[in-house]
């Protein structure tokens, strides 16, 4: 059975990211999968990978990945593509990770697909389920040419453990010149809140234009803190300067798949509903009992917002004490 290169996302201390485990997920459907770890901390994170299908580990442990942006990664998959002749290479589609699969796709001559909210195995190689046109149509795309290159939508895949040798195997690697010429001169580490971080939070409450404006949005906070979620936003509520843009979820924004979703005055257009719709469990107050977000939930409650949630809260509230 052919390798699958994963491109693993993780954090400076060595902490797995969610995508990783979607994107072993994926790849177990398409051959055996393969890890390829950057920097330090691959022996510690070898059991944590291989409860979610990863057969081998390849570690490159070099200063090059700290020290410049994207293109050592790049260049090490290429090292990997051309020594293991994998079925396919797939990244997180970050900005970051996109970013790497182009580089690749140049220096191997291969196809990229970018955007993928599913991969299956076809007839004629790996097959990328893509969103088009705001989630109206689907395609299903595959590559023609060299190691197809999938770029997979973070919380797109539900990650799905499957115990693997996660063996390591250590990979002598070192940047080019030309992927020295962009450095990282400094990191500014962001601030963190309380609440959990919105791609990957368990439980996420999200407004939409139905609050009316930024103060009528505090409204979403103070449910979100009641029960230990992040805060979502629609487009219309970001774009009207009600909360910040790094918090919209749809398909201009980021892609969410918690437990628990409540979508709070949305009316739930398909921009919105593409970034949340694979959440385990919908729940959706609206005052408008066609609003199209009810199609999708598993609950719903039809009202005015500012009646239903302050309600919810007081009963959250008395369940907690």
């Amino acid at each position: 059975m052919a390798e699958v290169l994963v491109l693993a996302e993780h954090t400076a201390d060595g902490e797995v990211k969610k995508v990783t485990l979607e994107l072993l997920t994926a790849a177990r459907r398409l051959g055996a999968p393969a890890v390829v770890w950057t920097g330090p901390g691959a022996q510690a994170a070898a059991g944590r990978l291989g409860e979610y299908g990863a057969e081998k580990v390849y570690a490159a442990d070099s200063a090059d990945f700290t020290s410049y942006v994207v293109a050592p990664a790049a260049e090490l998959l290429a090292q990997l593509v051309a020594s293991v002749s994998p079925a396919a290479v797939l990244v997180a589609g970050t900005t970051e990770g996109k970013e790497i699969a182009g580089r690749l796709a140049v220096k191997t001559g291969s196809g990229v697909l970018s955007d993928a909210v599913n991969v299956t195995a076809g007839d004629g190689g790996p097959v990328a389920e893509q969103p088009n046109f705001g989630g109206s149509i689907t395609v299903h795309s595959t590559v023609k040419a060299g190691t197809p290159i999938i770029a997979v939508r973070p919380n797109a895949i539900s990650p799905e453990a499957s115990a693997g040798a996660a063996a390591v195997e250590a990979v002598s690697f070192a940047a080019s010149d030309a992927a020295k010429t962009a450095v990282i001169s400094e990191r500014v580490v962001a601030e963190k809140g309380e609440r959990p971080e919105l791609t990957e939070a368990q439980v996420v409450v999200s407004g939409g234009r139905g609050t009316g404006s930024a103060d009528g949005f505090a409204i979403i906070e103070k449910l979100a803190d009641s029960l230990g979620a992040a805060v979502g936003a629609s487009r219309a509520v970001t774009d009207a300067g009600w909360y910040p843009h790094q918090f919209q979820v749809g398909q201009t924004g980021k892609t969410v798949s918690p437990q628990l979703y409540v979508a709070v005055g949305i009316s739930g257009a398909i921009q919105h509903r593409a970034g949340m719709q694979t959440s385990k469990t919908i729940m959706a107050i609206n005052k408008d009992p066609e609003a199209p977000i009810f199609e999708i939930a598993d609950y719903g409650i039809v009202g005015d917002l500012f009646t239903v949630v302050p309600q919810l809260i007081d009963e959250i509230q008395k369940h907690k004490g």
